[in-house]
């Protein structure tokens, strides 16, 4: 695994410099995470692409400021993307990685051959509870999101990895990404998509139901549709070897050609 910087990004990669003859997954995190939370996958399917988990900006290793913006999000690894040349880029997101994913492929079609949408949805509202227990206490906002990101059964050892990296996040940074969820909304635009599209949904996903995903299968033209039972938000981090082989089998049925 290497640890890179361009620019103001930081990011994780399997390996470098980037393979010319496979397609590049880039993975987006979720509100207030790290590129950390993709390790899994990193690993696991290097074997069919190249593989890069983005630190947001403000995130990890990346420069501040955050933003507040999907739009903004989208232009800071469309940047990156273009600027390492990465061939057939394939962004995959969970929750705002999911919305930026949407945005990238609605304004940012040269940087997504296709799209992969994890626990995400075309308009992702935020409770006012989240903002209020940010402002007032972030010790307490990691607790209130264990609460609603993980399947009842989720190890232990899973939920405490992702709260490590939560809590390491600066509480303006948090705000910044769930005010950029507050105000996305692509509903109306989801069938100008071209690009094919996964979409993986968890079925005790309280953050995200289901339903979120029907839209969007049902909204984009070209969707594949993977449901998995017993996964909450974090599905990524809960069920990897389920997760990895969806997006295994999707990426080796694109033709890249």
């Amino acid at each position: 695994m290497f640890k890179k910087k361009h620019g103001k990004i930081a990011f994780l990669t399997y390996e470098w410099p980037l393979r010319d003859n496979f397609p590049t997954l880039v993975f987006i995190h979720s509100s207030g995470l790290t590129s950390q939370m993709w390790d899994k996958q990193l690993t696991g399917l290097s074997t069919v692409a190249n593989t890069i988990a983005v630190d947001l900006p403000g995130h990890g290793d990346s420069d501040p400021p955050g933003m507040e913006t999907m739009k903004d999000y989208a232009a800071a690894v469309a940047e990156l993307i273009r600027e390492l040349k990465a061939p057939n880029p394939i962004p995959c997101g969970l929750s705002i990685g999911g919305g930026i994913v949407q945005q990238m492929l609605l304004d940012h079609a040269d940087c997504a051959v296709a799209g992969i949408l994890i626990g995400t949805g075309g308009r992702l509202r935020v409770a006012s509870s989240i903002f209020e227990t940010i402002e007032n206490n972030y010790a307490d906002f990691v607790p209130l999101m264990e609460k609603y990101s993980f399947s009842p059964t989720a190890t232990r050892e899973c939920i405490e990895n992702i709260n490590e990296i939560m809590r390491s996040c600066p509480p303006e940074v948090a705000t910044g990404d769930f005010k950029a969820c507050h105000t996305f909304d692509v509903m109306n635009r989801l069938n100008e998509i071209e690009q094919p599209v996964l979409i993986i949904s968890g079925a005790d996903d309280q953050l995200t139901p289901g339903k979120y995903a029907d839209f969007l299968e049902r909204e984009i033209r070209s969707t594949t549709r993977v449901h998995l039972e017993n996964a909450g938000h974090m599905m990524p981090n809960e069920h990897p070897e389920q997760v990895n082989a969806a997006i295994r089998a999707f990426v080796e049925e694109l033709d890249l050609a």
